[in-house]
């Protein structure tokens, strides 16, 4: 495939004139050369300005979970946008969709609504703040729970030398030094290190925020038994435990990661996959921590429960609840996971997958990683240089090996023959270039 981004290169001299980086979002930066301005999606499939047509694995992330346009969710948005919008007062839907959300995650006992991953995220830490009267809370290295303070930092990992614990870092400038002090960061599928930080600190900390599959690393999963014991050891010492299923949530299985690990939090958070793109975000959580909004805890915000998303969300929950959807996406991972594994098998290329078939991780090791520091140690240059070469093939994915391929229902038979004929031009490409994975097989 001969690529040219001619009008997308055209519009970002335009662009950064007036938006930083040209775009509207960090992570839509590119580079001066390879962003692109998207002038369509149905289904499974993208096409940027430039009438380059791609099949996406990105899906925004993760919300298109039916696909670009679905015409079902798309009309129930439009019978939305009849109630009127925004009215800063409640209408009856609201408790329609948190009756679904409740039957679907038993967790789920209340519901509040808000409108990005990120409001939700920052909802219940001051929920679990207030619940227990305590500020501090654990969180995991390489997890990642959205752009405010509390959230955005990190471990450099390349500036680790392997003796001691690696500093932490805010991921922003403009980030307050003092506000470090209330996190404590454990290693994912590390039961002691986490019991040996609840015996030290227990007394301070409001809770455990986890992604038990990480979203922004790769799809690193927990192991069932590390989350029982999370779980217990939460229990134990008096800790709110926060799931984060923003990108989980109704993805993995009608009742999130929660269902599939047999798992029960005490609060948790949804919002890609809710209302198939429009967007909308979810609290949720046992009732007894729940009481304390409106009685404590603030919470709201002008568009929050919009008429347009809350129909989207409606409409879409019903679908994965209802319908083989979801079924249907882990088995077209299924079946892309095969096809990329006999390419690399027959390159004698060491590979693994990583997370969940609707969201994996590639990862270029026959072991995968138990936890952020094996994936940063690891070299993912073959998987950076691959990409590119994906993207000028027709199939995009994040260029960045951290984010996971997300799966929608209206990836198809077509869309796979296309990808997979992709996939093989690129790791040929890769390594024609002479980019190793240094993990090859004899």
């Amino acid at each position: 495939m001969t690529r040219k981004l001619t009008k997308s290169n055209e519009q970002f001299k335009r662009a950064v004139k007036r938006l930083p980086l040209g775009v509207a979002s960090n992570f839509r930066y590119w580079g001066e050369d390879r962003t692109i301005y998207v002038k369509s999606g149905r289904g499974a499939r993208i096409t940027d300005i430039d009438d380059n047509n791609y099949v996406d694995y990105r899906l925004g992330y993760g919300p298109a979970i039916l696909g670009y346009a679905d015409p079902r969710v798309d009309e129930a948005a439009r019978r939305g946008m009849e109630v009127g919008g925004v009215f800063a007062l409640a209408t009856e839907r609201e408790l329609i969709v948190a009756d679904r959300i409740a039957k679907m995650v038993p967790s789920a006992e209340l519901v509040r609504f808000s409108n990005s991953g990120t409001e939700a995220v920052m909802a219940g830490l001051r929920l679990a703040r207030a619940f227990t009267g305590r500020d501090d809370y654990v969180i995991l290295e390489g997890g990642y729970h959205g752009l405010f303070d509390a959230a955005m930092w990190y471990t450099p990992m390349e500036k680790w030398k392997k003796e001691g614990e690696p500093e932490i870092h805010p991921y922003s400038e403009g980030i307050p030094v003092g506000t470090r002090s209330y996190a404590h960061f454990v290693q994912a599928n590390d039961a002691n290190q986490l019991e040996d930080v609840f015996k030290k600190h227990g007394s301070k900390i409001a809770c455990m925020l986890i992604e038990p599959i990480m979203g922004n690393c790769l799809g690193i999963s927990a192991e069932p038994e590390y989350l029982r014991a999370a779980r217990d050891l939460c229990t134990k010492y008096g800790v709110v435990m926060f799931i984060d299923e923003v990108k989980t949530g109704f993805r993995v299985a009608k009742g999130g990661v929660q269902e599939l690990y047999g798992v029960h939090a005490d609060i948790c958070t949804f919002a890609k996959a809710v209302a198939n793109g429009y967007p909308i975000s979810v609290l949720a959580g046992r009732e007894h921590i729940m009481r304390k909004i409106g009685k404590g805890v603030a919470h709201g915000g002008t568009y929050t429960a919009h008429s347009v998303s809350l129909a989207a969300a409606e409409t879409c929950l019903q679908i994965l609840d209802e319908t083989s959807a979801l079924a249907d996406i882990a088995a077209y991972g299924t079946r892309l996971r095969d096809g990329m594994r006999a390419i690399l098998s027959a390159r004698g290329i060491a590979h693994s997958f990583v997370g969940h078939p609707s969201m994996s991780g590639l990862y270029f090791a026959a072991e995968p990683p138990r936890n952020y520091r094996d994936w940063k140690g690891s070299d993912y240059s073959f998987y950076d240089a691959m990409a590119q070469v994906l993207h000028d093939e027709g199939v995009l994915c994040e260029p960045d090996s951290r984010e996971p391929w997300f799966i929608s229902a209206a990836h198809d038979d077509s869309c796979l023959t296309d990808t997979l004929r992709g996939f093989e031009i690129a790791v040929d490409a890769t390594l024609k270039a002479g980019v190793t994975t240094n993990r090859e097989t004899a």
